[in-house]
């Protein structure tokens, strides 16, 4: 006998955290950021076929300041990583990154003096997504496991303590190692 069975129907129970992170989810804005051949797959992505208004992404924000999600597709020049920095840091907190491609994600097969060998030296990155080029529905999925990640977020002082016990359950998978 618990209280789910007391209450009448159509009363739905839920944390604060969840019904936050479930209209966070609900809301992502993108700013694209299509630097090569993967900005293409990204355009198709929003077409008919794929449909990403499904999730409320039809439109891309013209403005950082508007959008909370990027989604660097393509590889990222040495020229280009500071306009990238600096689009990032305009954008609103909480903010999310899905690296599009092998080129965005390790540089792919531009290993030189020009290409940033991934786009997580500049920001960081929530999502990785392989492929050269990787499909739409590639990013379709990727968008999906960002929504969970995004709806299991924790908020607050509870945030700061998951971000805490992250950190160290990485740091004790592989220790620093120490010199004597």
């Amino acid at each position: 006998m618990g209280l789910e069975e007391k209450l009448p129907s159509g009363v739905l129970l839920t944390s604060v955290e969840k019904l936050a992170g479930w209209a966070r989810a609900g809301s992502v804005w993108p700013a694209t950021f299509g630097l090569a051949c993967c900005a293409i797959e990204l355009m198709a992505t929003v077409g008919p076929r794929h449909d990403l208004a499904r999730f409320g992404m039809e439109i891309a924000r013209n403005t950082p300041r508007q959008a909370d999600l990027m989604i660097v597709a393509g590889r990222v020049s040495q020229k280009m990583a500071p306009v990238l920095r600096q689009i990032y840091d305009q954008m609103p907190d909480p903010k999310w990154v899905i690296a599009m491609g092998v080129c965005a994600s390790s540089g792919g097969m531009f290993n030189n003096y020009a290409i940033v060998q991934g786009v997580d030296h500049i920001v960081p990155v929530d999502i990785y997504l392989p492929g050269c080029p990787p499909r739409p529905e590639m990013l379709l999925d990727s968008i999906l496991k960002l929504h969970d990640k995004i709806i299991n977020t924790k908020l607050g002082k509870n945030r700061d303590r998951q971000i805490t016990d992250l950190e160290r359950a990485k740091l004790g998978m592989h220790p620093p190692r120490m010199t004597v």
